[in-house]
């Protein structure tokens, strides 16, 4: 299974931290914020992993990264996004890369506590389809800024794009597995108004299909680049209730107190 990195985007909500680094860039506590999912997929398993980034600070991350050895891997991906045409459009640029296989894909902002591991067991499990990852969140102002997913029996009905009035407490987190045919279904898919191939509307189509399955994460999830107020969050979160790991070995582990 291959992993794919999405720190791309302008990084408007976080500006004006933004006007001179990429936002994935940016310190949560004692570490770069793209080093957080690039350690959840090593910790999951996954050791072939593409970086897809874009913008004037593209370069930074090779610089950074390197050829991904600080985590225990052999080499790094990258693929450049010259324009911001959404989720959907990032995965895209990923297909050669993917090369018929499955791939899990996580948001370059998104911090998560749990190990990912079991959910991508399960996934590997699934005859075909995609999986994503759910976070019950119990304030509607928050959940209007994010996808929220509607559950019937257990099972993902439809996911709407910041609802200004959400009927579910189930927020779409920023982690989404898929098998091969996802390409397929991007290139059927059209920009939403602002001009985005939007991930909710990805995931829909696999709703049609009856192929998205969903599990809800129990530890500690962050979206680092929503907005000032939320990265301030995270970077507290981290720096008060995680254990960290040297930068040798590549992982920091989590735990809540």
């Amino acid at each position: 299974m291959k992993g794919v990195v999405l720190a791309g985007g302008s990084g408007t909500r976080l500006d004006p931290l933004t006007r001179v680094t990429n936002k994935h860039l940016l310190p949560v506590y004692n570490q770069p914020m793209i080093f957080y999912p690039l350690q959840s997929l090593v910790r999951a398993g996954i050791k072939d992993i593409m970086v897809v980034t874009g913008g004037n600070n593209a370069g930074d991350f090779l610089r950074l990264l390197g050829n991904g050895r600080d985590f225990g891997l052999s080499y790094l991906r990258y693929a450049y996004q010259d324009r911001p045409g959404g989720i959907g459009e990032a995965i895209s640029l990923a297909e050669e890369f993917v090369d018929g296989d499955r791939c899990i894909v996580i948001l370059g902002d998104n911090i998560l506590e749990e190990d990912l591991g079991p959910f991508v067991t399960k996934f590997g499990a699934q005859p075909a389809g995609a999986r994503v990852l759910l976070k019950q969140i119990d304030n509607p102002s928050r959940l209007s800024q994010l996808g929220v997913a509607y559950l019937e029996n257990g099972q993902v009905v439809d996911i709407e794009e910041k609802p200004a009035s959400p009927r579910s407490p189930f927020a779409v987190t920023g982690v989404y597995m898929y098998d091969a045919t996802v390409f397929d279904l991007i290139r059927g898919l059209k920009p939403s108004g602002r001009g985005e191939v939007e991930v909710s509307d990805l995931n829909n189509a696999y709703v049609a299909r009856g192929q998205l399955e969903a599990d809800v994460l129990t530890g500690f999830w962050g979206d680092a680049g929503e907005s000032i107020d939320d990265y301030w969050a995270v970077f507290q979160y981290v720096a008060k209730h995680w254990q960290h790991g040297t930068k040798s070995s590549g992982v920091v582990s989590g735990r809540n107190q």
